[in-house]
């Protein structure tokens, strides 16, 4: 995670479609949709039955699939990725899906997530000849697949599924058929819908209505989806067994699209709601509400009117900042806050104002923010968190800074007030958050309580020592 970049971000996003003509540019519209959840790197693999064709590049959606592009990957059938950097250098190599031509044929794989023992098999599988070219624990899984003697491309998943531990919401495309898997947990949201006779799979259910597709349902934590000429059909590989659900409650705090229902519960909502909490448990005596835009805008209106002041759009967010080649001189303060935020002065001169963001990961961004609205001319600001104190690193596919990094992990509220130049500061509870996130089952909040679902073998010695839950 870049200095400057003070939000978490989620690793990827995945879209599947088959049995649709101009597959290709189905996926081209889906991955648009999320590419909030990836915006380092894109991928396509079609195939028209016979062969896969393949692009992969580094860069936004609509910048590596430009016409000639489009034109070379023909087929009724498609898987796509975006990419989000958490693990592995920014090159195309690690660029998904992966392509690969093994004995069982040409195979591909997207995933969203992280394999937790993923450099554990990777050195065994290493040590026996295996021959990688990229740094993404997503690989392990090709190798195990291309390696397992099953007959079906259904059992060969499976048995190489059976090896892996971790969050994955998956994509698999070969010559005859399409499979969606979700991890035993359902850490990673995946769904499936239709669109005239085919199918379509994809991370968030917004992408399905950008190109007319009905939403179905949700692809349920351990279920593997199987689509291809005769139909879909629902298998689970891991057995009868029922696991606690462990959904990232973060996809509801900030990762999701506000318009995206995710286990029933619409993100919108649920957002407003954490404001709504969040304005019980932490009222401010000020003038006005004001978000910190797009992430804390559907929680400050749920704060404002929990408190009853004035929602106001006392900054505004530019949407055409993309990359700059420009390095002002020092002279120009915070200016890669400026670059994207810009305060409205006569909304904010002499008023104290409650700000409203989703979280606080180091502070660097907040203190930015801060300093910007009291050279505006606020009287007070009092910084209000939608989202619980995050304390803990993530390794189920989320970009996060190591634990003695996030600022919260070592300091009080009010440290972390005089760090970031505000009034007061305060954060959501974890019982608000559960409650105002009204799903079925249980969430993965690991960043905020340092309670881990699944076992990370991975990490160091020193990291291998955090609490477990349900292991």
């Amino acid at each position: 995670m870049p200095l400057d970049d003070d939000h978490f971000h989620d690793e990827c996003g995945v879209f599947g479609v088959f049995g649709v003509p101009e597959a290709a540019n189905l996926a081209y519209l889906g991955l648009h949709s999320l590419q909030h959840r990836g915006q380092e790197a894109a991928g396509i693999v079609t195939s028209n039955g016979e062969q896969l064709f393949v692009h992969r590049e580094l860069g936004l959606v609509q910048d590596v699939f430009t016409p000639a592009v489009m034109e070379r990957l023909p087929g009724d059938r498609a898987i796509g990725h975006v990419r989000y950097a958490r693990r592995g250098t920014k090159h195309v190599k690690n660029t998904q899906p992966f392509a690969v031509d093994c004995a069982h044929g040409s195979i591909a794989l997207a995933n969203n997530g992280a394999i937790t023992n993923g450099l554990h098999l990777r050195h065994k599988l290493e040590a026996e000849g295996s021959i990688f070219s990229s740094e993404s624990d997503t690989e392990v899984l090709i190798h195990l697949i291309a390696r397992s003697r099953q007959k079906t491309a259904v059992d060969r998943m499976a048995e190489a599924l059976s090896k892996i531990e971790g969050a994955y919401s998956l994509v698999f495309l070969s010559a005859e058929e399409l499979i969606a898997v979700r991890d035993p947990l359902g850490f990673r949201p995946l769904c499936h819908g239709q669109l005239d006779e085919g199918y379509v799979i994809a991370s968030e259910p917004p992408a399905f209505e950008l190109i007319g597709a009905q939403y179905i349902r949700d692809i349920e934590p351990g279920e593997m989806v199987v689509i291809d000429r005769v139909g879909l059909r629902s298998l689970r590989p891991f057995g009868d067994r029922v696991e606690p659900r462990r959904m990232c409650i973060f996809e509801y705090v900030y990762f999701a699209r506000p318009d995206a229902r995710l286990g029933g519960v619409g993100v919108y909502e649920a957002r407003k709601a954490m404001g709504r909490a969040l304005g019980r448990e932490a009222p401010a005596d000020v003038d006005i509400v004001v978000p910190v835009p797009d992430s804390g805008i559907a929680a400050a209106l749920g704060y404002a009117e929990e408190i009853d002041r004035p929602f106001e759009l006392g900054i505004i967010r530019s949407h055409y900042v993309g990359r700059t080649f420009i390095e002002p001189q020092q002279s120009i303060r915070n200016f890669g806050v400026r670059l994207k935020l810009h305060p409205i002065r006569e909304l904010l001169a002499g008023k104290r104002v409650a700000v409203v963001d989703d979280s606080i990961v180091r502070g660097t961004t907040s203190r930015k923010i801060v300093r910007m609205l009291r050279d505006a001319g606020a009287a007070e600001i009092h910084l209000r968190i939608s989202s619980p104190p995050t304390k803990w690193s993530c390794f189920y596919g989320i970009d996060t800074p190591d634990r003695e990094e996030l600022i919260a992990s070592n300091h009080t509220e009010e440290e972390i007030a005089r760090y970031v130049l505000a009034d007061t500061v305060a954060y959501l509870s974890m019982e608000g958050l559960r409650q105002a996130v009204q799903a079925d089952g249980g969430f993965c909040d690991a960043c905020f309580t340092g309670n881990y679902p699944v076992e990370v073998r991975d990490i160091n010695e020193e990291r291998r020592q955090l609490p477990l839950v349900g292991v």
